[in-house]
Protein backbone atom coordinates (compact mmCIF):
# COMPACT_ATOMS: atom_id res chain seq x y z
CA UNK A 1 0.00 0.00 0.00
CA UNK A 2 1.35 3.24 -0.92
CA UNK A 3 0.72 6.07 1.57
CA UNK A 4 1.15 9.79 0.43
CA UNK A 5 1.08 12.72 2.33
CA UNK A 6 -0.36 16.24 -0.09
CA UNK A 7 -0.05 19.42 1.45
CA UNK A 8 -2.89 22.32 1.19
CA UNK A 9 -0.96 24.78 -1.03
CA UNK A 10 0.10 22.46 -3.61
CA UNK A 11 -3.40 21.12 -3.77
CA UNK A 12 -4.69 24.97 -4.73
CA UNK A 13 -2.58 25.68 -7.10
CA UNK A 14 -3.40 22.60 -9.19
CA UNK A 15 -5.32 19.45 -9.72
CA UNK A 16 -2.75 16.72 -8.89
CA UNK A 17 -3.27 13.48 -11.09
CA UNK A 18 -2.62 9.49 -9.64
CA UNK A 19 -2.56 7.64 -12.48
CA UNK A 20 -1.33 4.60 -10.83
CA UNK A 21 -3.74 1.67 -10.56
CA UNK A 22 -3.36 0.91 -6.72
CA UNK A 23 -4.82 1.69 -3.54
CA UNK A 24 -3.45 5.37 -2.52
CA UNK A 25 -4.43 6.50 0.76
CA UNK A 26 -4.41 10.87 1.00
CA UNK A 27 -3.75 12.17 4.08
CA UNK A 28 -4.75 16.51 4.30
CA UNK A 29 -3.14 18.42 6.62
CA UNK A 30 -6.15 20.55 6.51
CA UNK A 31 -8.40 17.10 7.64
CA UNK A 32 -7.22 14.60 10.27
CA UNK A 33 -8.93 11.31 8.46
CA UNK A 34 -7.78 10.01 5.33
CA UNK A 35 -9.39 9.60 2.63
CA UNK A 36 -9.12 6.15 0.85
CA UNK A 37 -9.15 6.51 -3.04
CA UNK A 38 -9.61 2.75 -5.24
CA UNK A 39 -8.23 4.06 -8.38
CA UNK A 40 -8.45 2.11 -11.73
CA UNK A 41 -6.62 2.43 -14.89
CA UNK A 42 -7.26 5.49 -15.75
CA UNK A 43 -6.17 8.55 -14.19
CA UNK A 44 -8.65 9.99 -11.59
CA UNK A 45 -8.52 14.44 -10.49
CA UNK A 46 -8.75 16.34 -7.27
CA UNK A 47 -11.02 19.28 -7.72
CA UNK A 48 -11.99 21.81 -5.04
CA UNK A 49 -15.59 21.04 -4.20
CA UNK A 50 -17.22 22.71 -1.45
CA UNK A 51 -20.13 19.90 -1.17
CA UNK A 52 -17.92 17.32 -0.07
CA UNK A 53 -16.70 16.82 3.60
CA UNK A 54 -17.19 20.09 5.34
CA UNK A 55 -13.62 19.31 7.04
CA UNK A 56 -12.40 19.09 3.12
CA UNK A 57 -12.15 21.30 -0.05
CA UNK A 58 -11.98 18.37 -2.32
CA UNK A 59 -13.46 15.06 -3.91
CA UNK A 60 -12.12 12.66 -6.43
CA UNK A 61 -13.24 12.85 -10.08
CA UNK A 62 -11.98 9.72 -12.45
CA UNK A 63 -11.81 10.70 -15.97
CA UNK A 64 -15.68 9.08 -16.75
CA UNK A 65 -17.26 11.34 -14.24
CA UNK A 66 -15.96 14.48 -15.70
CA UNK A 67 -17.06 13.42 -19.11
CA UNK A 68 -20.58 12.94 -17.72
CA UNK A 69 -20.65 15.55 -15.90
CA UNK A 70 -19.33 18.02 -18.50
CA UNK A 71 -21.93 16.49 -20.90
CA UNK A 72 -24.79 16.72 -18.49
CA UNK A 73 -24.33 20.42 -17.91
CA UNK A 74 -24.27 20.72 -21.86
CA UNK A 75 -27.46 19.28 -22.00
CA UNK A 76 -28.96 20.86 -19.57
CA UNK A 77 -28.24 24.29 -20.98
CA UNK A 78 -30.58 25.55 -23.67
CA UNK A 79 -29.23 26.69 -27.06
CA UNK A 80 -28.70 30.27 -27.59
CA UNK A 81 -29.29 31.68 -30.82
CA UNK A 82 -26.03 32.74 -32.93
CA UNK A 83 -27.40 36.07 -34.98
CA UNK A 84 -27.82 39.27 -33.32
CA UNK A 85 -30.22 41.53 -33.10
CA UNK A 86 -28.46 44.02 -36.07
CA UNK A 87 -28.14 40.59 -38.37
CA UNK A 88 -31.60 39.49 -37.94
CA UNK A 89 -32.78 43.01 -38.89
CA UNK A 90 -30.31 43.22 -41.76
CA UNK A 91 -31.43 39.62 -42.70
CA UNK A 92 -34.98 41.23 -42.71
CA UNK A 93 -34.04 44.55 -44.93
CA UNK A 94 -31.85 41.83 -47.44
CA UNK A 95 -34.84 39.43 -47.85
CA UNK A 96 -37.17 42.57 -48.51
CA UNK A 97 -34.67 44.01 -51.26
CA UNK A 98 -34.32 40.56 -53.07
CA UNK A 99 -38.40 40.17 -53.30
CA UNK A 100 -37.70 37.01 -50.80
CA UNK A 101 -40.45 36.34 -48.99
CA UNK A 102 -39.35 33.13 -47.55
CA UNK A 103 -36.42 34.07 -46.04
CA UNK A 104 -38.14 36.98 -44.15
CA UNK A 105 -41.19 34.59 -42.60
CA UNK A 106 -38.68 33.14 -39.78
CA UNK A 107 -37.49 36.48 -39.09
CA UNK A 108 -41.11 37.47 -37.94
CA UNK A 109 -43.02 36.32 -34.86
CA UNK A 110 -46.05 34.83 -35.30
CA UNK A 111 -47.88 37.27 -32.81
CA UNK A 112 -45.49 40.21 -34.43
CA UNK A 113 -47.07 44.03 -34.17
CA UNK A 114 -45.96 46.16 -37.45
CA UNK A 115 -46.21 49.65 -37.54
CA UNK A 116 -46.24 51.76 -40.53
CA UNK A 117 -47.32 55.45 -39.74
CA UNK A 118 -48.14 56.14 -43.12
CA UNK A 119 -51.18 53.94 -42.84
CA UNK A 120 -53.94 54.62 -39.94
CA UNK A 121 -53.99 50.81 -38.14
CA UNK A 122 -50.85 48.19 -37.45
CA UNK A 123 -50.67 45.06 -38.90
CA UNK A 124 -50.71 42.47 -36.66
CA UNK A 125 -49.53 38.97 -37.28
CA UNK A 126 -46.85 37.57 -39.22
CA UNK A 127 -49.57 36.45 -42.05
CA UNK A 128 -50.57 40.22 -41.90
CA UNK A 129 -47.47 41.63 -42.14
CA UNK A 130 -46.18 39.07 -44.89
CA UNK A 131 -49.52 40.03 -47.12
CA UNK A 132 -48.70 43.62 -46.67
CA UNK A 133 -44.92 43.27 -48.09
CA UNK A 134 -45.95 40.94 -50.49
CA UNK A 135 -47.84 44.18 -52.04
CA UNK A 136 -44.90 46.07 -52.05
CA UNK A 137 -42.30 44.23 -53.25
CA UNK A 138 -45.19 43.48 -56.08
CA UNK A 139 -45.47 47.43 -56.73
CA UNK A 140 -41.71 47.69 -57.05
CA UNK A 141 -38.92 46.72 -59.39
CA UNK A 142 -35.56 45.05 -57.63
CA UNK A 143 -33.89 48.35 -58.83
CA UNK A 144 -35.56 50.20 -55.78
CA UNK A 145 -33.33 48.96 -52.75
CA UNK A 146 -32.91 49.94 -49.26
CA UNK A 147 -29.66 51.04 -48.04
CA UNK A 148 -29.15 51.23 -43.88
CA UNK A 149 -27.55 54.24 -43.40
CA UNK A 150 -26.73 53.44 -39.99
CA UNK A 151 -27.51 50.56 -37.35
CA UNK A 152 -27.42 49.87 -33.63
CA UNK A 153 -26.28 46.67 -32.44
CA UNK A 154 -25.34 46.93 -28.66
CA UNK A 155 -28.33 45.28 -27.88
CA UNK A 156 -29.71 42.48 -29.23
CA UNK A 157 -33.03 42.86 -27.87
CA UNK A 158 -33.90 46.37 -29.49
CA UNK A 159 -32.74 47.78 -32.47
CA UNK A 160 -32.44 51.08 -34.35
CA UNK A 161 -32.23 51.98 -38.02
CA UNK A 162 -31.76 54.39 -40.62
CA UNK A 163 -32.17 53.77 -43.91
CA UNK A 164 -32.97 55.57 -47.38
CA UNK A 165 -34.25 54.23 -51.13
CA UNK A 166 -31.70 53.97 -54.25
CA UNK A 167 -32.97 53.39 -57.68
CA UNK A 168 -30.15 51.91 -59.39
CA UNK A 169 -27.44 53.35 -57.12
CA UNK A 170 -29.09 56.74 -56.56
CA UNK A 171 -31.38 57.99 -54.03
CA UNK A 172 -34.55 58.42 -54.71
CA UNK A 173 -36.86 61.11 -53.61
CA UNK A 174 -38.52 61.34 -50.24
CA UNK A 175 -37.47 58.11 -49.22
CA UNK A 176 -35.82 58.60 -46.07
CA UNK A 177 -36.49 56.84 -42.81
CA UNK A 178 -35.84 55.35 -40.09
CA UNK A 179 -37.06 52.24 -37.91
CA UNK A 180 -37.55 50.29 -34.63
CA UNK A 181 -37.36 46.83 -34.16
CA UNK A 182 -38.18 44.94 -30.80
CA UNK A 183 -36.80 41.50 -30.59
CA UNK A 184 -37.15 38.51 -28.61
CA UNK A 185 -36.15 34.78 -28.38
CA UNK A 186 -38.98 32.41 -30.12
CA UNK A 187 -38.46 28.58 -29.74
CA UNK A 188 -34.94 28.95 -29.99
CA UNK A 189 -34.74 31.81 -32.80
CA UNK A 190 -34.86 35.27 -32.15
CA UNK A 191 -37.66 37.03 -34.25
CA UNK A 192 -38.96 40.32 -34.76
CA UNK A 193 -42.27 41.24 -32.05
CA UNK A 194 -42.16 44.36 -32.78
CA UNK A 195 -41.20 47.00 -35.46
CA UNK A 196 -42.20 50.59 -36.35
CA UNK A 197 -41.31 52.81 -39.76
CA UNK A 198 -41.29 56.14 -39.57
CA UNK A 199 -41.13 57.75 -43.27
CA UNK A 200 -39.92 60.92 -45.05
CA UNK A 201 -43.17 62.73 -46.03
CA UNK A 202 -43.57 64.29 -49.39
CA UNK A 203 -44.56 67.35 -47.94
CA UNK A 204 -42.90 69.39 -45.67
CA UNK A 205 -44.85 72.08 -43.75
CA UNK A 206 -41.69 73.01 -42.22
CA UNK A 207 -42.47 76.10 -39.23
CA UNK A 208 -46.77 75.43 -39.79
CA UNK A 209 -46.32 72.12 -38.05
CA UNK A 210 -45.75 74.25 -35.42
CA UNK A 211 -48.35 76.30 -35.43
CA UNK A 212 -50.38 73.65 -36.22
CA UNK A 213 -49.47 72.44 -32.47
CA UNK A 214 -49.45 75.61 -30.87
CA UNK A 215 -53.09 76.07 -32.25
CA UNK A 216 -54.00 72.49 -31.21
CA UNK A 217 -52.43 72.70 -27.53
CA UNK A 218 -54.70 76.13 -27.13
CA UNK A 219 -57.63 74.17 -28.12
CA UNK A 220 -56.46 71.26 -25.48
CA UNK A 221 -55.92 73.58 -22.68
CA UNK A 222 -59.54 75.36 -22.85
CA UNK A 223 -61.43 72.25 -23.80
CA UNK A 224 -59.76 68.95 -21.82
CA UNK A 225 -62.86 67.06 -22.98
CA UNK A 226 -61.16 67.16 -26.37
CA UNK A 227 -58.93 65.30 -24.82
CA UNK A 228 -61.04 61.81 -25.28
CA UNK A 229 -61.38 62.31 -28.68
CA UNK A 230 -57.80 62.26 -29.97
Amino acid sequence: MLSTTISMPSLLMKPTFLPYSTTTSLSLRSNPLPIRVRTTSEAQTIVPNSRANPNSQFKILSSESQTAEATTAVEESPAAPTDSGSGVVRKFYGGINGHDLGSVEDLIADDCTYEDLIFPRPFVGRKAILEFFNKFINSISTDLQFVIDDISDEDSSAVGVTWHLEWKGRSFPFSKGCSFYRLDIVNGKRQIIYARDSVEPSIKPGETALVAIRGVTWLLERFPSLVDQL
